[in-house]
C-alpha cells in the first residue's frame, strides 16, 4: 500500500507512535489509509453541513476496512465576494486549493482520498489535485440549495441580485427586496440554479469521478447522506482494484463532460476550470472544442438563470445520468469511458431514464438545437470569448452598438444604477482579466443590476473578466488576449460601433485593422492593481482564459 512509506516497518515506529497519539490502534494503522479532503467551514453556504457529509464519507470507509483521516482546504463563496476586492481572490483560490490538496497527498501518502467540496473554485481545484496525484480518487459534494420561495415565486440568490437593479428603478421597494433577502436561500447548499458550482458538480458525474447523484441531490436530503456513505465504500475498493484518475480522465472523458455541460446549460466558468482539470490529466481541450460539441449536442435542460427550473427539478427528473443515458441512445456519449463505479458507462447509464420531460426534454424537442455555450471570435478577442447562448433573448443573438469603456467593474456598476448607460449600449469592462484583474473576477453585480433594469434585451456586457453562472442576458467574458496582455480589448474607445453575432460566432469592433493596430502601437497598460501577496504572484505567471487560466508550465 502506498501508506505503508510512512507506517510499515522498524524505521516507522515513531510515525506510527504520532499516529497513536491521535488515537488510532495498530489495527486501524494497518488498514488502508483513506485521506478525506473536507473544505467544510462557517463562511460559506454550501460548506456549512459539510462535516456531516465527511462524518458520512468516514462511516462509508470503516464499513469498507479502511481508516479515514481528515484534512482541511480553504473556500471561497463568490457569491459573498462578489462586487469587491474580495473577487480578485476566487479564480486564484483554485490553484491554492489544488497545491494544498497535493501537498497534504505526498506529505502523507494516502491509499485514496475523499474529496469533499461544494461551491465554485473548491471543486475544479480538487479534481485539479485529483489528476496531478493520481491516486484513487472519488467525489462526494454537499449538493445543491433548495430553491427559494417568496409571494409565490420561486426565487434563488439572482433573483436577490436583480431585486438590486429593480430597486434603483423604483420596480422594488426596499421592504420588497429584503423579503427577497430572507427567503431566496432557504439554507445549506450550492446555490440553486445550475451557476458554476452546480454545473462542476455535475461535471464530476459526467467525468466519472463521482457517483451517480452528486451533482443533483439536494444537500438536505437523507439521499446526500447516503451517497457520502457509498462514495467511502467506494474509495477502499478503487484502491483495492488500482482504479487511478488516469484511467478514468481521459480524452473521451472531458468529451463527455463538453457535450454534458451543452446538453444542460452550464455556467461559462466551465469553459476554465474543465480545460485546468485536462490540463492537469495531460489531455489537450482548446476552447475550439468547446463550439465544435456546442454545434452538435442540443440543449436539453432550461435551469436558472436561462429558464424556470432548479437543481432539485432536475433531480427529481431523474439527474445528470438521466440526461447522458438520452444523450448515450443518439450517439454523443462515449460508452466506453470508466468511472469510480468501477464500470464504464455503457454498464451504468441504462439503469436511468429520464422521469419529467418538461425538465429534461427529448432529443427530439430542445430548447435550442446547439449546446448552452458559445465561442465567439474575431477582431475584438482573437483567440477567443464565451457566452452562455441559452441565457441570450433572441433579440439579442445579433446586436450593433456603441462602446462605454470602463477600466473596472466597480466604474461600471456605478454608471449602470447611475442611469448613465442607454439602451443598445454595449458596455466593455476591461483590466479584469486573469493578469489584470488580477484573479478574473466574476461580475453578477453588474449583469443583474442590468437585468433588474430591464435592459438585459437591450444592452450587451463585454468582459476580459469572466461572468457568474447566474448570469444572463448578452454578457460575453473570457475576452482573450485580456487588456492586460495588450488584447485589442485595450484599445476600444467609447464609441466605437461593436457587432455581437452569435448566430455567426463573431465578435467585432467595427474599425479598420489599421486602425486597431496604430492603436496598439501607441498603447502602455495600467499600472498592476495588487502589487503585493499571492495575487501579485499570480498575476505573474497565470495563463490567459483561452487557457483555463493555468500556471505557466
Amino acid at each position: 500500500m502506498r501508506s505503508d512509506q510512512m507506517k510499515k516497518g522498524v524505521t516507522r515506529a515513531p510515525h506510527r507512535s504520532l499516529f497513536k497519539a491521535m488515537g488510532y490502534t495498530d489495527e486501524e494503522l494497518a488498514r488502508p489509509i483513506i485521506g478525506v479532503a473536507s473544505s467544510a467551514n462557517e463562511v460559506i453556504p454550501g460548506h456549512v453541513h459539510l462535516d456531516k457529509v465527511v462524518e458520512a464519507v468516514k462511516a462509508g470507509i470503516r464499513m469498507a476496512g479502511g481508516t479515514p483521516m481528515t484534512f482541511a482546504t480553504i473556500g471561497i463563496c463568490d457569491g459573498i465576494a462578489m462586487g469587491h476586492q474580495g473577487m480578485k481572490y476566487s479564480l486564484g483560490s483554485r490553484e491554492l486549493i489544488a497545491d494544498s490538496v497535493e501537498v497534504m497527498a505526498m506529505a502523507y501518502p494516502f491509499d485514496g482520498i475523499v474529496m469533499v467540496p461544494n461551491c465554485d473554485k473548491i471543486i475544479p481545484g480538487m479534481m485539479m489535485a485529483a489528476a496531478r496525484l493520481n491516486i484513487p480518487v472519488i467525489v462526494v459534494s454537499g449538493g445543491p440549495m433548495l430553491a427559494g420561495e417568496c409571494c409565490g415565486q420561486t426565487i434563488d440568490l439572482i433573483s436577490v441580485f436583480e431585486a438590486v437593479g429593480k430597486v434603483s428603478t423604483g420596480e422594488f421597494t426596499g421592504e420588497e427586496l429584503k423579503q427577497y433577502e430572507d427567503t431566496a436561500c432557504p439554507g445549506a447548499g450550492s446555490c440553486s440554479g445550475m451557476f458554476t458550482a452546480n454545473s462542476m458538480n455535475a461535471l464530476t458525474e459526467a467525468l466519472g469521478l463521482a457517483l451517480p447523484g452528486n451533482g443533483t441531490i439536494p444537500a438536505v436530503m437523507a439521499a446526500r447522506l447516503r451517497l457520502a456513505k457509498a462514495s467511502g465504500m467506494q474509495i477502499v475498493h478503487l484502491v483495492e482494484k488500482g482504479i487511478t484518475p488516469d484511467k478514468i480522465l481521459t480524452k473521451s472523458a472531458f468529451l463527455n463532460a463538453v457535450t454534458v455541460d451543452m446538453a444542460f446549460g452550464g455556467s461559462t466558468n466551465t469553459a476554465l476550470h474543465l480545460p485546468a482539470i485536462a490540463h492537469e490529466a495531460g489531455v489537450a481541450l482548446p476552447l475550439n472544442t468547446f463550439q465544435e460539441i456546442s454545434n452538435r449536442t442540443p440543449h436539453l435542460c432550461n435551469l436558472s438563470p436561462g429558464g424556470p427550473h432548479h437543481i432539485q427539478d432536475l433531480d427529481r427528473a431523474g439527474g445528470i445520468y438521466a440526461l447522458m443515458n438520452t444523450l448515450f441512445a443518439h450517439g454523443l456519449i462515449d460508452e466506453k469511458a470508466l468511472t469510480v463505479s468501477g464500470h464504464p458507462l455503457s454498464q451504468e447509464l441504462p439503469h436511468y431514464n429520464v422521469l419529467d420531460t418538461s425538465i429534461i426534454r427529448p432529443f427530439e424537442s430542445p430548447y435550442h438545437a446547439t449546446g448552452g455555450l458559445a465561442v465567439l471570435k474575431g477582431n475584438l478577442a482573437p483567440n477567443g470569448s464565451v457566452v452562455k447562448q441559452s441565457a441570450v433573448d433572441p433579440s439579442m443573438r445579433h446586436h450593433k452598438g456603441p462602446a462605454k469603456v470602463f477600466n473596472s467593474e466597480e466604474e461600471a456598476v456605478d454608471a449602470i444604477l447611475g442611469g448613465k448607460i442607454a439602451k443598445g449600449d454595449v458596455i466593455v469592462i476591461r483590466y479584469e482579466g486573469p493578469k489584470g484583474g488580477p484573479g478574473m473576477r466574476e461580475m453578477l453585480s453588474p449583469t443583474s443590476a442590468i437585468a433588474g433594469m430591464g435592459l438585459d434585451k437591450d444592452v450587451a456586457l463585454l468582459t476580459d473578466g469572466r461572468f457568474s453562472g447566474g448570469t444572463r442576458g448578452a454578457s460575453i467574458g473570457h475576452i482573450s488576449p485580456e487588456a492586460a496582455q495588450g488584447g485589442p480589448i485595450a484599445v476600444v474607445q467609447d464609441g466605437d460601433e461593436i457587432e455581437i453575432d452569435i448566430e455567426n460566432k463573431r465578435l467585432t469592433l467595427v474599425l479598420p485593422d489599421s486602425e486597431i493596430a496604430e492603436r496598439l502601437r501607441s498603447w502602455t497598460p495600467l499600472p498592476p492593481k495588487i502589487t503585493k501577496g499571492y495575487m501579485a504572484r499570480y498575476a505573474k505567471i497565470v495563463e490567459s482564459a483561452d487557457s483555463g487560466a493555468v500556471f505557466k508550465d
